[in-house]
């Protein structure tokens, strides 16, 4: 496992555009690890969420707790663009999480999309 002690914000999903779970942590790495071992009870373990689609370090960890609340309150197509702004194929990032990536942006949710 690698040591790291760098507050974090994240979203796990179970499939292209499927059930998500967005979480915030101090060791993303060993934190994705736990959830894709079924170490950790709950959603993610009752859902199979096991692919980190999105993640973002911050400076601290109350800007990752506030950018985790906020992004929990996002509709599902906010978060779609999100996600595929960084990721757009959904794969896994968790091989190749970057500690030195950071997200200085806290920003309020995108505008909603057009009624279609």
């Amino acid at each position: 496992m690698k040591s790291e002690k760098y507050p974090a914000v994240y979203i796990m999903a179970n499939r292209y555009r499927g059930r998500m779970y967005v979480g915030v942590t101090s060791a993303l790495y060993n934190r994705i690890a736990d959830h894709k071992n079924g170490w950790l009870d709950g959603f993610t373990h009752e859902h199979n969420l096991k692919t980190l689609v999105w993640y973002a370090h911050l400076p601290n960890m109350e800007d990752a707790i506030r950018r985790e609340k906020l992004l929990k309150k996002w509709h599902r197509l906010w978060k779609f663009r999100l996600i595929e702004t960084l990721n757009p194929d959904w794969r896994d990032l968790h091989e190749s999480i970057d500690s030195n990536v950071m997200y200085d942006d806290i920003a309020p949710a995108p505008p909603r999309p057009a009624p279609g």
